[in-house]
């Protein structure tokens, strides 16, 4: 298993981790045993990174993954374990970076999860009533307090992250980034690379367009999030399986299978890219490992260039709701 470090001078971690939001359906059912199966091939293959947040099920990630820990004594400590908070079940105010509440719900997820401090807490959604600065202030006093060893934030902007830096030390930004979704490469990776904060690429495989086992249409219209996604609608979503039909065939020529290219093609942009795929499925998360053992060369990724360009994909990748949190930049 590659290892790479979380933030500029953070403990090491595998450059691969298992996003546990899968644990909590939104993908389709997962039970406690699929999930549990997972996390215990991800410790049998060296992967030291477990991705949740409190939103994940209204808690039942973290409950499944603290669980797991209970039934695995010495588990806890080979992990980095994040989590994020910042979301509210407010109607009248979705994001809420308020100290109190980022407070009083990462205590709610250290009680699930049976710890007693996160080695990596994200804001999950900015709250643009604060400022980075105040937020990032917030956030140091967490890690202050003994409950987070370091922080992050998800789905900002470059500026946004630099501003919250000069208050305190983002170990990580998460936001979407694979084949499907390059925005990160327009100022966000630089920034990164810049400050020495580990990128944590969400969505590694495209929601399953990067795989041999895309969504069908019907399917896909089951879920609630591709229901009314851009990007799973017609007459986008057949193109989009056109589209990686050529992805497909490439990794199958160069002897991979195409969930497996996808990860080493995230891996192989940086040493501080760290692709959090999930899964409930321990044979999808033998494929999404074995991508951490491919080393793909220059010529390798220009074929993979030459099949998938930046901007293929049809339509966007959230709708106007989903875009609600987010920061857009370019």
């Amino acid at each position: 298993m590659r290892i790479t470090r979380l933030g500029a001078n953070g403990p090491e971690v595998s450059q691969f981790g298992i996003g546990a939001m899968s644990f909590s359906g939104i993908y389709g059912d997962a039970t406690v045993e699929e999930s549990h199966a997972v996390l215990n091939e991800c410790r049998s293959a060296g992967v030291t990174h477990i991705d949740t947040a409190n939103v994940y099920g209204n808690g039942r990630s973290e409950d499944i993954i603290g669980k797991w820990f209970a039934d695995n004594p010495g588990a806890r400590s080979e992990f980095i374990l994040a989590t994020k908070a910042g979301i509210s079940r407010n109607p009248d105010r979705r994001f809420n970076n308020d100290p109190e509440h980022l407070e009083s719900a990462l205590d709610a997820s250290l009680q699930r999860l049976g710890v007693d401090h996160v080695d990596l807490f994200y804001v999950h959604r900015y709250d643009r009533s604060h400022s980075p600065e105040d937020v990032a202030g917030t956030l140091k006093r967490l890690i202050e307090s003994g409950k987070a060893r370091a922080v992050g934030l998800s789905e900002i902007a470059p500026a946004t992250l630099r501003r919250a830096w000069s208050e305190c030390p983002i170990a990580a930004v998460q936001s979407e980034y694979s084949l499907s979704t390059r925005a990160p490469e327009l100022g966000l990776l630089q920034a990164c690379t810049e400050l020495e904060t580990t990128f944590v690429a969400f969505s590694p495989v495209g929601r399953a367009f990067l795989t041999d086992a895309p969504f069908t249409y019907e399917r896909a219209q089951q879920m609630a999030f591709t229901k009314g996604n851009p990007r799973f609608v017609e007459p986008n979503y057949s193109a989009n399986i056109l589209a990686t039909d050529k992805f497909r065939a490439l990794a199958a020529e160069m002897g991979y299978p195409a969930a497996s290219l996808a990860i080493a093609w995230g891996i192989a942009q940086g040493e501080n890219v760290v692709p959090i795929p999930g899964t409930k499925n321990t044979a999808h998360l033998a494929e999404l490992i074995r991508g951490t053992e491919i080393d793909l060369s220059p010529e390798d990724l220009a074929q993979i260039e030459r099949v998938l360009p930046v901007g293929w994909a049809h339509g966007d990748r959230y709708s106007a709701s989903q875009w609600e949190g987010p920061e857009r930049y370019c």
